[in-house]
């Protein structure tokens, strides 16, 4: 694996008897890069994350994360990711605090970084004065931060965040996508899938996926400005994946 790249893909497919739920998939992500899987559900997003996180052994093709091989070396893979789907793992019958001591010693953190760690995802996750709130008083929000404090206990080199956004308002939904700017900034690859168009404009990059095939791939710009025209001039990324999805489809018949 290139020595920036937090993530290397090459062919990666994924079948369940007759049918292919990630067709072909080649690509890198750098590291620190926010990078987007967007498409709609059954895509094959979710799919794609499962085998990259190392719960999911590809049909055929290569794939490495944080250095190891997610066939061969999947339990490494997992001790180097943070992981965070939209049913967020929780534990509503503990508090916030609670969660991340008990997530803690999921990721094995040392007893000597215990404490730090939690006061930094406490501080990170705006829930230093709700530690002691049980988990299901919370919002769809706070539990939203919640999660994501629980799975970078550990100091994951890389993140994946499987519609992490899903449920939750706009406002919230925004306030997340600035904590994952955060963690780009401070070196951490964060690998993010999405059905909501406007979050695009958020990542670094992002790839189209539909039908289990990456169709478009690039930054938000870039593809924005493959389907700018006199009569549409300023093509927005729903607009992008219409007509990406169109091609396919004109394209199989």
């Amino acid at each position: 694996m290139p020595p920036d790249n937090a993530v290397h893909v090459r062919s990666l497919t994924k079948r369940f008897g007759d049918f292919t739920a990630v067709d072909n998939v080649s690509l890198d992500v750098a590291r620190g890069e926010i990078f987007g899987f967007l498409g709609p559900n059954g895509a094959g997003k979710s799919t794609t994350i499962r085998i990259l996180c190392g719960l999911l052994a590809p049909t055929s093709g290569q794939a490495s994360v944080a250095g190891f091989d997610v066939s061969a070396e999947p339990e490494s893979v997992k001790q180097h990711i943070g992981y965070m789907s939209q049913k967020f793992s929780l534990y509503d019958d503990l508090s916030v605090e609670e969660n991340l001591e008990f997530f803690s010693g999921v990721y094995g953190v040392p007893e000597s970084k215990l404490g730090q760690r939690i006061e930094y995802a406490l501080e990170m996750a705006g829930l230093k004065q709700r530690r002691t709130t049980m988990t299901r008083l919370l919002a769809g929000g706070w539990k939203q931060r919640l999660a994501l404090g629980c799975a970078i206990l550990h100091e994951p080199p890389v993140i994946f965040l499987d519609e992490p956004t899903s449920g939750v308002d706009p406002i919230a939904r925004r306030a997340f996508w600035d904590l994952i700017n955060d963690l780009s900034h401070a070196g951490q690859t964060v690998f993010v899938s999405t059905h909501y168009m406007e979050e695009a404009e958020y990542c670094h990059r992002l790839a189209l996926m539909y039908r289990g095939a990456i169709i478009a791939l690039g930054q938000p710009a870039e593809l924005r400005d493959r389907l700018r025209t006199p009569e549409l001039p300023e093509p927005t990324m729903e607009d992008v994946f219409v007509s990406m999805i169109e091609r396919e489809e004109a394209q199989a018949k």
